[in-house]
């Protein structure tokens, strides 16, 4: 986020060597928001008492506004960041034991190599919940906007609307004291309620969007202020990117919060941020996927993929591996009848991720509930919580030319190493989860500490 630049105030151009400022132009000065500095008289002679105005100039000149608090706070926040970069996580906890009641409470602290740096990782993450405020515009009307879906292949997109919307710590109702805003309509909602698949129109969408943009921009000053670069908006389903292109500014400034993060297709991971696809058909967790067997239980399976033909990648894969002999490699557009897709990712040690019709995939998610090593398949996307998470640790990246090859890669992978990736798995899983209320460290708080980073715009390697 770039500062404001220092602004000129009042008078500053008069000479201050003699003469006394006229009382009208002490008036603008008192009453200037704007003002920074006044000097008087020359700096060589004893300075008179103070007058009312003056003394009432100086008051006005030691306080500081809202703005320029919270970019203050943001700079310490960085500070503290870039400090903890080449420290370890143990220093950082006895540096911080206001924050050791709330550890305890959830019992985690980031360690190992499944992060890029656990210390920093760790410092950002308590500056966010010091300081991360979160102003949630009122406008707009159910349920195309404050509502989204919770029971859903887009479960992601509506939990984090709920949450945030309920949330006391990060939300406030101080839109002046807000570091990011946040525009809460579901695009989902809206292809549900405004989409004609018999037309195929779908510029009721992005005229919704930008209406909503347009009201916002005209009703408050803070999207004007900065090009809409400190707020955000959030979509899981597909058309995510076809609906920002609504605005310029919203596709180009502001945070977009995506599941669909396919840098072909605009996708900055500089300013934009990879949701993860999480489909909760109930709502909550799979039972089968609540605790996984044991961590040292012998898994049949090398690889399992059962799916629909969406897209080239799943194409490709099916063509060559769909029905094939092998007894340990099960791939399947549709599994036979009584059998149960959980059970199969339960008894298998990788499983394949790709991509459907657009880059992400809830087999991602679905692998790592059930300690299965995700195997990713895919072109142009951008991983969830890349920023902190090294997925090299937990996954397998194959590219899709090498799909015809895929047993042969996995095969070959070392016992010693399938076992490191599977512990590298069970150690992030906490944050892909959606817990309800949410706790420290879960999905709804790593999609938050995302935004956070685009917020102070700070890296953590």
């Amino acid at each position: 986020m770039e500062k404001s630049s220092k602004e000129k105030f009042p008078g500053e151009d008069l000479n201050r060597h003699g003469g006394e400022i006229n009382s009208e132009l002490k008036t603008e000065l008192t009453n200037s928001h704007e003002f920074r500095a006044v000097l008087y008289g020359d700096s060589s002679k004893p300075l008179l008492p103070p007058t009312r105005n003056q003394t009432s100039i100086r008051k006005v000149r030691r306080k500081k506004n809202d703005r320029e608090k919270l970019e203050e706070g943001l700079a310490r926040a960085r500070a503290a960041i870039r400090a903890s970069l080449t420290r370890n996580v143990v220093s950082l906890i006895s540096n911080n034991p206001s924050d050791s009641n709330e550890q305890n409470d959830s019992g985690f602290v980031p360690s190992g190599a499944v992060y890029r740096n656990p210390g920093a990782f760790y410092q950002s993450y308590l500056e966010m919940e010091r300081r991360f405020k979160v102003y949630v515009y009122d406008e707009g009307e159910l349920p195309i906007t404050h509502y989204g879906p919770c029971k859903h292949l887009y479960t992601s997109e509506g939990r984090f609307i709920h949450e945030i919307e309920h949330n006391g710590r990060f939300r406030t109702r101080s839109a002046q004291r807000a570091h990011v805003y946040f525009m809460p309509f579901s695009v989902t909602m809206m292809v549900k309620y405004l989409y004609n698949p018999l037309s195929k129109d779908a510029t009721a969408i992005r005229e919704i969007v930008a209406d909503y943009v347009r009201v916002v921009s005209s009703k408050y000053p803070f999207w004007n202020r900065t090009q809409g670069a400190d707020h955000f908006m959030l979509a899981c389903h597909d058309w995510g990117p076809y609906a920002s292109r609504a605005n310029p500014f919203l596709f180009n400034t502001s945070i977009r919060v995506l599941c669909n993060a396919n840098t072909s297709e605009g996708f900055n991971p500089q300013k934009d941020v990879t949701l993860p696809e999480i489909h909760l058909l109930t709502g909550d967790m799979p039972s089968k996927l609540l605790s996984p067997p044991p961590f040292n239980t012998s898994r049949t399976l090398l690889s399992f993929f059962a799916g629909g033909l969406h897209g080239d990648i799943r194409a490709f894969l099916l063509q060559y591996w769909q029905n094939r002999s092998d007894s340990d490699f099960k791939v399947h557009e549709y599994l036979p009848k009584g059998q149960d897709y959980f059970s199969f990712m339960l008894q298998s040690k990788f499983c394949l991720c790709p991509s459907g019709y657009e880059v992400a995939s809830p087999r991602i998610v679905e692998s790592i509930y059930a300690d299965c090593v995700p195997v990713l398949l895919s072109q142009n996307y951008v991983l969830p919580f890349s920023d902190v998470l090294n997925w090299d640790e937990f996954s397998v990246q194959v590219d899709v030319a090498e799909i015809p090859r895929l047993k042969e890669i996995l095969s070959a992978i070392p016992e010693e190493k399938y076992l490191r990736l599977k512990r590298g798995v069970r150690a992030v899983r906490r944050h892909f989860v959606l817990n309800k209320p949410s706790k420290r460290f879960d999905a709804f708080h790593m999609i938050l500490h995302s935004i956070w980073l685009r917020r102070i715009n700070e890296k953590l390697i």
